[in-house]
């Protein structure tokens, strides 16, 4: 196994770039040659601290937390406004004060054609390394400028069916016996269930949920589970109980024991942890069965786009999720959904001081806006 992964990666240098360089849709020339004729305005980024509510203590194989910082980005342009969004849960290693910091170094002033997404994001993400978030706030307010500039969604821009959109999974995270069954309770108009484990209460968390419901179930184990036999073990276990796949059973650092256990899962392998941005893809062929992509792991939607083809092009499942974040990121986001197989788009329902709105999830369906750009509408606050 260990061979035949060497062996694929040193074939794969050159599909990362040619599968995604092929694929990619050109923004409209047209669009673009007016805001080049008119010569003199400029883009001019704005951003603000907030600090989102949860309406639930939300606990993870690793930690628990009620709040999750963010920044609120604003890109302006001949009068137009694009909105974005940096999230920073603890384990991305970002802060207010770093995002903050990343931001007061982008000049989006030197740029005459906000048009040129590939040079301006190219230039943000060389800033430093790191900072995924704080990439994705500039990324996002970026597209959803340009449109509302097209006076087009992206999902149209891209060419999608925003009637193929997925069902989105809803987040139970690890608690006691009588919340979980409560959360499960209130989650009755969703079709999938997503639950957390990695701790010694994850069959309990199950058993629970199943005592309620039988809506199938997605895993999510943050790394919390560290033996691959006891692993599989608990995959056997999870099929048994209708749950249609797992992300991050394993810390991914130990690539070989999530390559074994993905040979021998009976149920689909989802990267998290383990896989970032673009360039991990490639080497997570043959330890996953699939990635999940965020926007602000990856830097954004261009990237993000990116990723879904090369993956795509590698025969692997994808998945798109989310932090807890407002409407801003999850709208962006959702655009992309018409191509993955699975959807965890519930971090704004999650929150309880949303500031925009956008997506909607209805009946449990991702279902997007046909507002221009990512198709958000400022709230007050």
């Amino acid at each position: 196994m260990a061979h035949n992964r060497r062996d694929f990666l040193k074939r794969s240098s050159v599909l990362a770039g040619s599968a995604v360089a092929g694929s990619l849709v050109s923004l409209p020339a047209a669009a673009a040659a007016p805001l080049r004729r008119r010569g003199r305005a400029r883009m001019t980024l704005r951003y603000r601290p907030y600090t989102l509510e949860l309406r639930h203590v939300f606990t993870i194989a690793t930690s628990s937390r009620t709040t999750t910082p963010v920044v609120l980005t604003e890109i302006e342009y001949d009068g137009v406004t694009g909105y974005g969004e940096a999230s920073m849960p603890p384990y991305l290693g970002e802060s207010h004060a770093s995002v903050l910091d990343f931001l007061s170094r982008v000049d989006l002033s030197k740029y005459e054609n906000p048009f040129e997404l590939d040079t301006i994001l190219r230039d943000v993400d060389a800033i430093s390394t790191g900072n995924a978030a704080a990439k994705a706030s500039v990324d996002i307010a970026l597209h959803d400028l340009l449109g509302r500039l097209m006076k087009q969604p992206w999902y149209n821009i891209w060419g999608f069916d925003a009637r193929k959109t997925p069902y989105t999974s809803f987040t139970i995270g690890i608690d006691t016996q009588d919340v979980v069954r409560q959360k499960t309770k209130e989650a009755a108009e969703y079709k999938v269930l997503k639950v957390k484990l990695g701790r010694d209460t994850d069959k309990m968390i199950v058993e629970t949920i199943r005592s309620v419901t039988n809506t199938p179930i997605t895993a999510d184990v943050n790394q919390g589970w560290k033996d691959r036999a006891v692993a599989l073990d608990m995959l056997h276990w999870l099929k048994e109980r209708n749950v249609v796949m797992v992300e991050q059973p394993l810390p991914k650092e130990q690539v070989d024991d999530l390559a074994w256990l993905t040979e021998r899962s009976p149920l689909p392998i989802i990267g998290d942890e383990g896989v970032q941005r673009l360039a991990d893809i490639p080497k997570a062929k043959g330890v996953y069965h699939g990635i999940n992509i965020k926007l602000m792991k990856c830097t954004g939607m261009r990237e993000a786009h990116k990723m879904i083809v090369l993956a795509r092009s590698l025969g692997m499942k994808v998945m798109l999720g989310c932090m807890t974040e407002t409407s801003c990121a999850i709208s962006a986001a959702s655009h992309l959904s018409p191509m993955v197989d699975w959807a965890d788009l519930d971090g704004a329902l999650l929150i309880s001081n949303d500031v925009f709105d956008g997506t909607r999830v209805v009946n449990g369906k991702v279902t997007l806006s046909d507002r221009p750009g990512i198709g958000v509408t400022k709230l007050k606050g």
